[in-house]
């Protein structure tokens, strides 16, 4: 079984449009979809629309939240900006398989690549490769 877990960006794109695409990680067998309480307020800070912020809430009702990480058990990553830290490290102590994010400015030289045994990949990816 896959554990992925859900950056910030991922959980307010799923939430801000109703027919999102990315609504399709919430119906897959197989996979366990994990967040923070750090990048779920993120999210929440970011929806200002009472109809994404009721699909937010939707969304993380079937989301399992997970405790934050040690940034100092973080491997090091020079390129890596301090507020996407915590993400990764509560990905890691999440035990996810996976880091989903479509942050692309800041995990975007990570994508591909497996810190801390954390495959990180674009939401888009991570479909693709779920496909038979």
């Amino acid at each position: 079984m896959d554990r992925l877990f859900l950056d910030a960006n991922v959980l307010f794109s799923a939430a801000w449009r109703g027919n999102s695409g990315l609504l399709r990680l919430w119906k897959l067998p197989g996979a366990e979809l994990v967040s923070s309480a750090y990048a779920i307020d993120e999210a929440r800070r970011n929806i200002t629309d009472t109809g994404a912020r009721a699909r937010l809430e939707a969304l993380l009702a079937e989301t399992t939240i997970v405790a934050e990480g040690s940034l100092a058990a973080l491997p090091p990553h020079p390129t890596l900006a301090s507020k996407d830290r915590p993400i990764l490290a509560a990905a890691i102590r999440a035990g996810a398989t996976h880091l989903i994010t479509g942050d692309r400015k800041d995990f975007g030289r990570l994508c591909g690549r497996r810190p801390g045994g954390v495959l990180v990949l674009r939401p888009a990816d991570y479909l693709e490769s779920r496909k038979p």
